[in-house]
């Protein structure tokens, strides 16, 4: 099935407009070599394809960051497009020289990894380029070939099997695991461990599980770092870059004006939910497990940022906790507004806590569940 992604358009406009230098970031396998392609085919532009991952003879010009050798690259293309761009030493001097010396010609990077990709472009290619993100398939570009009904049944999917582009071309449960395990296996550590200078990959591994079991609730790195027998300092740097990998993000606790309320820990959260339950080894049907409301609040949080990223919102995500108990599962700042969501799996009428209207006046709390998500995340 083939499935339009929302950032295409955003793009296309991007390198119509602007003689800018564009990169996207995302992890591997999400679709962003198959998006950059669809957008060659609609240029039609002369371009030169280049893979990090595939050395050619190409490799010694482009990383020698002398302009006869650049020039001699790129002369005569139109386009040049690089894949996988964070395999690249010092990628941001050679690209900086590109965009400086040949302002006609369109420059598009893609890196799997923000590890060595941003590290080694962002000051070279400060005010040169334009970056963006790319997500699993989110529910607003399933939107687009699905009814509203249809994304009502495919709900206990997407939180079971997550919403990677090669999960749609699977239609049994077995293909569809075994892919996602080859996924959690193969991909999701590779940047991370080669950029990372992470030697022992099965404490990455022991972590990530850790945290899959703790979604929703609050995050102790010293908890952490004592059953995984490593520092504190050692698992916030592990978080870190598992974070610059787009494995997962953390969401800091909300504060502004009341003494009780509870920040000094993160929680955490899986940008696929399908890895999520990979990594645990768990991808049983709803009706037999314990954490479902658990999954549905993950994968509320993660839609609703794929929208307000690729909606190119200005927005800051935090969760909300007193030390009473009282909290709001989602609290999103947005042009100095506050809006409050509180995550009910079902059709479950809850109430929002009064403490929040209390101290937040002019804040909005509103109950997402079965009856409104759409609305929330498309």
């Amino acid at each position: 099935m083939k499935i339009k992604r929302t950032l295409l358009s955003v793009v296309k406009n991007e390198l119509t407009r602007t003689n800018k230098g564009l990169v996207i970031y995302g992890p591997r396998q999400v679709g962003k070599t198959t998006l950059v392609n669809d957008l060659l085919s609609e240029f039609q532009l002369k371009t030169l394809t280049l893979n990090g991952d595939q050395r050619g003879e190409w490799w010694a010009l482009l990383t020698s960051r002398e302009l006869p050798k650049l020039s001699l690259l790129v002369s005569g293309y139109e386009m040049i497009f690089i894949d996988e761009a964070q395999r690249i030493p010092e990628i941001g001097l050679s690209l900086k020289i590109l965009l400086d010396n040949f302002p006609k010609l369109k420059i598009i990077v893609t890196g799997s990894s923000s590890l060595d990709l941003a590290s080694k472009t962002s000051e070279p290619l400060t005010g040169r380029i334009y970056s963006y993100k790319l997500f699993p398939i989110s529910q607003g570009e399933l939107r687009n070939t699905n009814t509203p009904y249809e994304m009502e049944t495919q709900t206990e999917e997407r939180l079971i099997y997550g919403s990677y582009p090669e999960v749609f071309s699977f239609n049994g449960e077995l293909e569809k695991s075994k892919y996602l395990q080859n996924l959690v296996d193969t991909y999701l550590y590779k940047d991370l461990l080669e950029f990372g200078d992470i030697r022992n990959s099965s404490k990455i591994h022991d972590l990530l599980k850790l945290l899959s079991f703790q979604i929703g609730n609050q995050v102790s790195l010293s908890e952490l770092g004592s059953s995984l027998e490593l520092s504190r300092t050692t698992v916030d740097r592990y978080i870190d870059l598992l974070e610059k990998s787009f494995v997962i993000f953390r969401l800091s606790g909300f504060s502004r004006n009341l003494r009780k309320e509870a920040t000094k820990m993160d929680k955490i959260y899986f940008y696929d939910t399908g890895v999520r339950n990979a990594i645990i080894g768990n991808l049983n049907v709803l009706s037999n497990r314990d954490d479902v409301g658990k999954l549905w609040e993950n994968f509320l949080i993660a839609e609703r940022m794929k929208k307000l990223q690729y909606e190119q919102k200005i927005f800051s995500l935090y969760f909300w906790r007193l030390s009473s108990g009282a909290e709001m599962d989602l609290i999103e700042e947005t042009n100095g507004e506050l809006h409050g969501f509180e995550f009910e799996y079902g059709k479950k009428i809850v109430k929002p806590p009064n403490s929040w209207a209390i101290g937040y006046p002019n804040a909005t709390a509103t109950l997402i569940n079965h009856n409104n998500w759409q609305g929330f995340v498309i």
